[in-house]
């Protein structure tokens, strides 16, 4: 006998209160605007100081504003409702939306780090510009406000389990460190070694690149069905072991669909007991377990008699 249900209690656990779509909107508009508006600066500042690294740092922020769309792209489409082609639904929208992040993050690192380099095997460190204050004070007003808008963006991304805009935070945090690194390059240019600001284009390359790693990696363990760990699998069995009539958990299987979950599991239950009596303790088990795992979207029982 086979219990196959969806899980609708992942849909209710944030309470009628939180409108979904609002908050998604609030965060890509704030995400959009903001990295705009500081790209434009930055851009300006890099030119007018005479800094590769603000002006590397400017090109950063505006790949944020790319990664925001897709982001709110991802999220709006993996909302969709399950039809007769995707009748598990569409959460992997996220994760390819996460993908598409991180290989923007990649390309962007690589590109930044590319021109930090030849300029320093080039040589001829003294002929290079020196930036100007203007470079220094848009290095400090980035970091504040990315590091702003990572914790805005992480926030608003745990009340909606959402992985791409959980990867667009870490976007944010990123271009917080390679405004750290600008900072240090630059100012390092300004006390007399103009080589800094060259080094300080790899530094932020180096950063951006640890971010793609973990935001490519992320999705792409929750495109291939990766299981949710020992330790997850061991929690949820050790609570449904201790659920009313069940024997034991035979067997239990967990895999990641986008920011959901997905249960095979297996029971014995009283191998006396009537088809109804059964069914009403896998029946149970599911209900317990949706109500306490709102993560899992999707969870399959199988009950064995027990001898």
């Amino acid at each position: 006998m086979t219990i196959n249900k969806k899980n609708q209690a992942a849909n209710n656990c944030a309470g009628p209160a939180i409108n979904e779509n609002a908050i998604v909107r609030q965060i890509s508009t704030v995400g959009i605007i903001g990295n705009i508006v500081l790209s434009a600066f930055k851009l300006f500042a890099g030119i007018v100081g005479n800094s590769g690294a603000m002006v590397s740092d400017a090109i950063h922020s505006l790949s944020d504003v790319f990664a925001t769309f897709i982001a709110f792209l991802g999220v709006k489409m993996s909302k969709t409702e399950a039809d007769k082609a995707h009748p598990y639904g569409h959460e992997r929208f996220e994760c390819v939306a996460s993908l598409i992040l991180g290989m923007i993050l990649l390309i962007t690192g690589l590109a930044i780090g590319k021109s930090g380099f030849e300029k320093i095997l080039a040589g001829n460190y003294q002929s290079l510009t020196i930036p100007t204050a203007i470079a220094l004070v848009a290095a400090v007003v980035s970091i504040v406000v990315k590091e702003a808008m990572f914790w805005y963006t992480r926030h608003y991304a745990k009340i909606l389990n959402s992985t791409a805009f959980m990867a667009d935070a870490w976007h944010h945090r990123s271009d917080a460190f390679s405004s750290i690194g600008s900072l240090i390059g630059i100012g390092g240019a300004m006390l007399g070694f103009p080589v800094l600001d060259s080094v300080a284009s790899v530094v932020i390359c180096l950063c951006i690149l640890k971010v793609a790693y973990d935001i490519l990696r992320d999705a792409i363990r929750k495109m291939l069905d990766t299981s949710c760990g020992d330790e997850y699998e061991k929690q949820l069995m050790d609570y449904i072991a201790t659920q009313e009539d069940v024997v034991c958990v035979d067997t239990l299987h967990s895999r990641m669909f986008g920011n959901k979950v997905y249960i095979d599991l297996e029971i014995s239950v009283d191998g006396t007991k009537s088809l109804n009596d059964a069914h009403a303790v896998a029946d149970r088990v599911h209900n317990n377990v949706e109500s306490n795992f709102p993560n899992i979207k999707h969870i399959m029982i199988h009950v064995n008699p027990s001898m």
